[in-house]
């Protein structure tokens, strides 16, 4: 997958379309969704010019990485899921159903979400 710089999480991190920011440090950028699939549904997206997990694990920084990672509790504590938990879920290339070519996680959470593949 090739890194469109139109997509949407790109013009988002740009300021060109606006979102309800949830957590923000100089590497990552945690928003709303706007379609939520869960009662809590956010979005963690690296700043970088990342497609996918695999894109990000082999190319971002150290410092990116790290940062990214930490994010993922900043959130969760954010969104008061620490105590009832939650689901982090990162949909990867055609057959993962990813939509937007910018790596992103999912964070889901504030009710059952029962089970997570249905085939």
């Amino acid at each position: 997958m090739t890194y469109d710089t139109e997509n949407i999480f790109a013009k988002i991190l740009r300021g060109e379309i606006p979102n309800t920011t949830v957590y923000e440090n100089e590497y990552v950028l945690a928003f709303e969704d706007i379609n939520p699939q869960a009662p809590i549904h956010i979005l963690i997206v690296p700043k970088g010019p990342y497609t996918d997990m695999a894109h990000f694990s082999l190319s971002a920084s150290g410092e990116e990485q790290v940062a990214f990672t930490k994010s993922i509790s900043e959130v969760v504590k954010i969104a008061q899921l620490e105590s009832t938990g939650f689901r982090a879920i990162a949909n990867t290339g055609i057959d993962g159903l990813q939509e937007v070519p910018h790596y992103h996680l999912h964070i889901l959470g504030g009710g059952p979400l029962g089970p997570m593949v249905n085939l």
